[in-house]
């Protein structure tokens, strides 16, 4: 009978720790996965039409730099209880403080105009008008919030993660048409030997803009916030940091990989195409043009469908998201009651700041034409990487401070790591900026 004891003993300990586990999940998938935006989906196809396979490799680079950014939100979070907003004012001071709250409200708000773009193009495909599919979204997106509960938010956006997988078989469609003809080996060399004299359609300057896009689209400092206050939300402790950790690994790998599908669907649609590369300059016209250039067309038909499914999607996530980053940075500073189990009532501001942020983005959407839409959700990426830094800095600063972060401040390698990814994304940053005041260094005439 001992052996029996020992069985039911560890049976209950181990369907403990996974309920445990279980509970813990929500914050780094929905971060991630949110983080393939409209305007990460125009980013990705934009790369996949004008680079092919030649940028994948830069996914190998963005599956650890985005999670042990974003690993460092958990543990803050789960530590002090506090966003990250009030972390930074309590930490830097006021001065830092407001600049930070200023830069996120500002490239969140033009992020969250960007998602409105994607999801109004999307539903265009379907004959849908774009005031329809902004009033629709909003009260939506409204509507997925206000039920007073973090688990009813967190379950419901669960929902709609699943069907940021449907670019898989989109990829998979797009390489059947039988465009490249040496298939998935092509695929693989993208990662490991890329072919740069294969890309000279583009200039220097045009290159770095689209790997700080790719960069931009996947690390931005609205993460660090949301995910951050979703964990405190959430009531996570110092007991939830290791199943914390494994949620944003896996959101992290699960972001990433769709990226490299959705590059694999365009470039062999359209950098493939047997008449010669074919430029597409948003995920919308990507979408709409697949019927026409894939050499069966009922394939073309399917593959413009969950592309447009995954683009209105990937905007709805997105806007989600970002709009409640800021509101919950607004309710940190100005101490207004900042929580998704409180009511309407309860926190009223909270509410107020969340529907202004999706009413006025949804507006701008509406008047802009669709150059500005295009020349927006590209900028905005690079734009994001440019403050990242920024974002970088203070996070790191905070979590090698022992007094607040206590067992959990960063290890050695942690920090290699992270001050790693702050000096590449200054790097390139530096790169673009000189790249833009000089382009005729990089091949481009100024």
């Amino acid at each position: 009978m001992f052996w029996l004891s020992k069985a039911i003993h560890w049976f209950a300990r181990t369907k403990r720790r996974t309920l445990l586990f279980l509970a813990a999940l929500g914050p780094g998938i929905i971060t991630m996965v949110a983080d393939n935006d409209a305007g990460g989906i125009s980013t990705y196809s934009q790369t996949g039409a004008k680079t092919g396979f030649s940028l994948l490799w830069v996914i190998l680079l963005l599956i650890p730099m985005a999670y042990y950014v974003q690993e460092m939100t958990v543990r803050l979070g789960a530590v002090t209880k506090r966003g990250h907003a009030e972390a930074i004012f309590d930490g830097f001071g006021p001065f830092w403080g407001w600049f930070s709250l200023f830069d996120l409200a500002l490239i969140n708000w033009l992020t969250l105009v960007t998602e409105y773009i994607g999801m109004t193009q999307a539903m265009r495909l379907f004959n849908i008008p774009e005031w329809l599919t902004c009033l629709g979204v909003t009260l939506l997106l409204f509507g997925i919030v206000v039920s007073g509960r973090y688990w009813t938010f967190e379950k419901i956006t669960f929902f709609f993660c699943l069907f940021n997988l449907v670019y898989i078989p989109a990829a998979i469609w797009a390489m059947r048409t039988g465009n490249v003809k040496e298939g998935w080996p092509a695929i693989a060399r993208g990662f490991y030997h890329p072919d740069f004299q294969s890309i000279q359609n583009l200039s220097g300057a045009a290159l770095i803009t689209l790997i700080m896009a790719n960069i931009g689209t996947t690390i931005t400092p609205w993460q660090i916030f949301f995910q951050q206050s979703a964990v405190v939300d959430k009531g996570m402790d110092v007991r939830d940091i290791r199943a914390g950790k494994i949620d944003t690994f896996v959101g992290s790998l699960l972001t990433c990989i769709v990226a490299a599908f959705i590059i694999i669907t365009t470039a062999g649609v359209f950098y493939y195409h047997p008449g010669g590369p074919i430029v597409v300059e948003s995920a919308a016209q990507t979408a709409a043009q697949m019927p026409s250039v894939m050499p069966h067309h009922h394939w073309g038909d399917w593959a413009r469908t969950l592309f447009a499914i995954g683009l209105f999607d990937a905007g709805l996530l997105g806007a989600l998201c970002i709009s409640l980053s800021t509101s919950w940075a607004l309710g940190e500073v100005f101490g207004w009651a900042h929580s998704l189990n409180k009511g309407v009532r309860e926190a009223r501001w909270f509410y107020v700041a969340y529907v202004f942020m999706l009413v006025s983005a949804a507006v701008v959407s509406l008047v802009a034409s669709e150059k500005i839409e295009n020349a927006i959700t590209i900028f905005v990426q690079v734009i994001a990487v440019t403050l990242l830094p920024i974002a970088l800095v203070f996070l790191i600063l905070i979590l090698n401070d022992k007094p607040t972060m206590g067992e959990q401040v960063n290890t050695r390698w942690q920090n290699i790591a992270n001050w790693s990814i702050a000096v590449f994304v200054v790097a390139m940053s530096t790169l673009f900026g000189i790249s833009t005041l000089f382009p005729e260094w990089f091949g481009a005439a100024k």
